[in-house]
């Protein structure tokens, strides 16, 4: 089976990728802060309902279809032929990158059923230190399409 067709669509699709990256990772960087104030109420208060609803919506309504559709742009990109040297080295780092960030997208996704039945799975602290490693594996995955150091 051919996948020529994809060819035409590299720029569109590309686009659409980063569209995606971009929201995808908008929610990594909020939802982990969203965390750090809910984790400064205590249960039952009206602010913890308000802040409930928000890391809910944030997730379902931007954070998974923005994962998803990352995914599915992205292995467009890799099978559009020609695209991705395969001798090359630099798309294992980029592959861990995207392991790393859907791991933490799962665990704050775990993190939020916790929060909806009051529970306080991680410290204010750890939450803020968990807020930045999203950059990191951003970091990682930017060299290595950009730069492609090996």
């Amino acid at each position: 089976m051919t996948l020529d067709f994809l060819a035409p669509l590299y720029p569109w699709t590309k686009a659409l990728h980063l569209l995606s990256v971009f929201a995808w990772m908008a929610g990594l960087f909020y939802l982990p802060r969203l965390y750090v104030y809910h984790s400064q109420v205590p249960p039952g208060d009206p602010r913890s309902e308000t802040f409930k609803v928000m890391e809910r919506r944030l997730l379902r309504g931007i954070m998974n279809p923005a994962m998803i559709a990352a995914y599915v742009f992205g292995i467009s990109l890799v099978l559009t032929p020609g695209i991705v040297d395969w001798r090359a080295g630099w798309w294992h780092g980029k592959l861990t990158g995207i392991v790393a960030m859907t791991v933490v997208h799962h665990d704050l996704a775990a993190a939020l059923k916790r929060f909806a039945a009051d529970q306080r799975p991680r410290s204010e602290r750890a939450w803020r230190i968990l807020n930045e490693v999203p950059t990191l594996f951003l970091i990682l995955i930017v060299v290595m399409v950009i730069v492609k150091p090996f």
